[in-house]
């Protein structure tokens, strides 16, 4: 099946009406995208920011008059726009970077290999990971630095909370490399499912990992627990899960944090330094991670 898309470019001021006419013209999905390579690093809370040159793409069936969706746009408002229709052949978009996820290595010991492919180095802790529809492959330069990380620990036996799991892959990574149990926390219940699916993918128990919401009873037994917590999300989550990440360690665990840029690492650290001292241990196209030990 094909679709039909129409692509405007404009600027922010113009995006909320014209994204009101395309869904009322019968478009089945609008997305925004960045079309003057302007990043948006990391919203305040409540807000929506827009790039300066952003592209409006409309979704529409393959049978859609496209000359009456227009018609339905004041014309001064689309005059200002730079349109284009285009044919779009269906993907399974969802699936869509397979062709492109290839094995990787982390550290001296750590692959993390796409279920579909064997692994390259079979005698080697080959994680096999299918992400779904969660965050987490180990593409994205903030997950690397953390597996890295997981890959030169001492982990043999030792409980793991990884906050914000995503797939998974932190915490399946520390049990296959020796960790005897671990908690995954998402707020999205298809991280959660993502990462049940991983656990099983990897041979593991399913006691080995346990999965929760934020604030679901199941997180209480381990809070002053965990030997060690990873937490691979924002800067500004960080700040705010400050006392949430700092009540599921032991006395002398290690907090992991990841997710955040060089500048944000000194004011990350100052907030949490009454507690513990957090240092960079690592760091990976303007992304750093950091480490402390709890006292």
């Amino acid at each position: 099946m094909s679709w039909l898309q129409l692509r405007l470019d404009t600027g922010p001021e113009q995006v909320e009406q014209l994204e009101t006419v395309m869904l009322a013209a019968g478009a089945v999905a609008v997305t925004m995208e960045d079309n003057a390579d302007q990043p948006v690093l990391e919203p305040g809370v409540g807000e929506t920011p827009l790039w300066q040159q952003t592209r409006l793409s409309g979704l529409y069936s393959a049978d859609t008059d496209m000359d009456a969706v227009l018609a339905q746009f004041p014309r001064k408002l689309l005059a200002t726009c730079n349109q284009r229709v285009e044919i779009l052949e269906d993907k399974d978009w969802e699936r869509e970077w397979i062709s492109h996820y290839r094995p990787m290595r982390f550290g001296q010991r750590l692959w993390v290999c796409p279920s579909w492919l064997e692994p390259p180095e079979p005698e080697a802790v080959n994680l096999l990971l299918d992400p779904g529809l969660a965050f987490g492959t180990g593409t994205h330069p903030t997950t690397a630095l953390c597996l890295t990380q997981l890959d030169g620990m001492t982990l043999g036996g030792c409980t793991v909370v990884d906050y914000g799991c995503g797939s998974g892959i932190l915490a399946v990574a520390a049990l296959k490399l020796g960790a005897a149990r671990a908690l995954g926390v998402d707020n999205d219940p298809q991280a959660l499912n993502a990462s049940r699916d991983n656990c099983a993918r990897n041979q593991l128990p399913v006691s080995a990992l346990e999965v929760a919401l934020p604030g679901a009873e199941a997180i209480d037994p381990w809070r002053q627990q965990a030997d060690l917590v990873v937490a691979n999300i924002l800067a500004g989550p960080l700040m705010a899960l400050s006392a949430t990440l700092l009540g599921l360690l032991r006395p002398g665990g290690t907090l992991m944090l990841s997710g955040l840029l060089n500048t944000q690492a000194a004011e990350l650290c100052a907030h949490y330094s009454d507690r513990l001292e957090l240092a960079v241990v690592g760091e990976r196209e303007d992304w750093v991670c950091l480490r402390g030990t709890l006292a």
